[in-house]
């Protein structure tokens, strides 16, 4: 008897031992592999080396200047002043972001079948839209000329991008429109998936909205608002189109760039490729020093990720 106990435990064991989950997952490895590897490799590659039109044409052969090109753009005032930028502006685009997303989550679940259908509708098609068509929708709607948000507030002729704060407020409301679908649709599944029970047992003690939100959903729903929390950093720290389209390169004298369109212009407004491929490869840091320091924070906590 012991002997075929010990045969129907072996049996039920799966044959390929703890190898067989990276079998199944070694096709989609390949592919991110060569989609997203190889690339970050020539990147730091050229960041190496001093990388102008010259050496793209053949003219001359890349020199290897190690460290140089960090040295120079960690010297240069500029890029410390659109780091700060960047910061503060991925910053409050990814709390409006979260903010918007999860209040209309929460209205998702307390309003009827059909408003919620036209939510989750212009919801998807906000989210659905190229960032190209959305920034020039959204540069209408503000013309100062002919946009109908200044007729409606009575301002005339003001222009939203000739400030700094105005066309930086103005590209987050867009980003924040394109961004919350994503948040709204998680953060919504998420709520579904909790017990009534517990819902119904809060409002039963007579918590508010808000209280229920903080004290039930928000703990309960913290590996999902990890994961959106760590994607918003990611969009929002490396927007390039919005900023692009809407303040036409960075607006008047570079007052509005980030780092993504900062090292754009480095790389193909300058051709000093190398200098764009040490920016990009400085944001690839930042953004894994980020995410591993939340992710951290949070183990620390005894949160299972």
């Amino acid at each position: 008897m012991r002997v075929v106990r010990g045969l129907s435990r072996s049996s039920s064991r799966p044959s390929g031992g703890s190898s067989t989950p990276w079998l199944y997952l070694a096709p989609a490895l390949v592919v991110l592999g060569g989609l997203l590897l190889y690339p970050i490799y020539q990147l730091g590659l050229i960041s190496f080396f001093h990388y102008t039109q010259a050496q793209v044409s053949g003219g001359q052969p890349a020199t290897f200047e190690g460290f140089g090109n960090y040295r120079e753009i960690f010297s240069d005032a500029q890029f410390w002043q659109v780091l700060l930028a960047t910061v503060v502006f991925a910053a409050a685009c990814v709390v409006s972001t979260l903010s918007v997303g999860c209040a209309l989550a929460v209205l998702l679940t307390r309003v009827r079948a059909l408003p919620r259908l036209a939510l989750m509708l212009a919801a998807l098609g906000a989210w659905a839209t190229p960032a190209v068509t959305g920034s020039t929708v959204w540069l209408l709607l503000f013309d100062p000329d002919f946009g109908p948000v200044n007729r409606m507030l009575g301002l005339g002729d003001h222009s939203w991008t000739y400030g700094r704060l105005s066309a930086f407020l103005l590209v987050l409301l867009e980003v924040v429109w394109c961004s919350f679908p994503f948040v709204m649709v998680t953060v919504y599944a998420g709520i579904r998936a909790v017990p009534a029970e517990v819902l119904e047992a809060a409002e039963l003690d007579g918590a508010s909205q808000l209280r229920v939100w903080r004290s039930v959903l928000a703990p309960m729903l913290r590996p999902i608002l990890v994961v959106v929390t760590i994607q918003s950093v990611i969009w929002d720290f490396k927007v390039f189109t919005q900023i692009y389209v809407m303040t036409n390169g960075g607006g008047i004298a570079g007052q509005n760039l980030t780092l993504n369109v900062y090292a754009y212009q480095q790389a193909f407004a300058s051709s000093q490729y190398s200098l764009g491929s040490a920016i990009g490869i400085v944001m690839l840091l930042i953004l894994l020093a980020v995410t591993l320091v939340y992710l951290r924070l949070l183990r620390r906590q005894g949160e299972e990720l």
